[in-house]
């Protein structure tokens, strides 16, 4: 993780910063599955737990060579007038680490009821009294909020950002999150 670029959302009175970061992180999931890019993470500068948000700025973190061919694989002109790209840098030498993981509550009483119906073979209605809404657990972690190709489905993308006691290095998935390995924090 030698470098960085950061995207910084720009105040406008008409789109809250979520929407222009729910944008901007589908456009670089869509860059990270093109270029097929294992090494490249993603960070928030301002995340707030407390107050269940990412922020305003987007960091990505790794190679020089890597960062800008995903740069050059990103469609950002509709997003010209909301948002500040800076420019491929050096990472700072004192610093600490995070890690930026997905989490996934898996307790959706639709989902539980489904699987239900089709283990099981249980009647809707069945399901319904057997597994009440309250068994849902809702997660309190900031969110990007994408729409599946596939299904076409909307989703929450629940993202944790803890700070790590020292850097360990690994892969990324396809949205730059890992679960082990962690990304400088300045």
């Amino acid at each position: 993780m030698s470098h960085y670029i950061e995207f910084r959302i720009l105040p406008d009175p008409e789109f809250p910063a979520s929407i222009i970061m729910n944008l901007l992180y589908k456009k670089l999931h869509k860059a990270l599955v093109q270029t097929g890019y294992i090494d490249i993470g993603v960070s928030f500068p301002d995340f707030d737990n407390k107050r269940t948000r990412l922020g305003e700025r987007l960091r990505l973190h790794g190679s020089d060579l890597h960062i800008k061919n995903l740069i050059a694989n990103l469609s950002l002109l509709a997003l010209h007038d909301h948002l500040q790209v800076g420019s491929v840098q050096e990472v700072p030498e004192r610093i600490s680490y995070v890690t930026v993981n997905r989490v996934q509550c898996k307790s959706s009483a639709e989902r539980i009821r489904r699987r239900q119906i089709k283990r099981h073979q249980l009647s809707e209605e069945d399901a319904l009294t057997r597994i009440p809404n309250s068994v849902q657990k809702q997660l309190t972690l900031p969110y990007v909020t994408l729409k599946s190709d596939s299904s076409g489905q909307f989703f929450r993308l629940f993202i944790s950002q803890q700070m790590a006691a020292h850097h360990i290095t690994g892969t990324f998935n396809a949205y730059g999150l890992s679960n082990e390995a962690t990304l400088p924090m300045f």
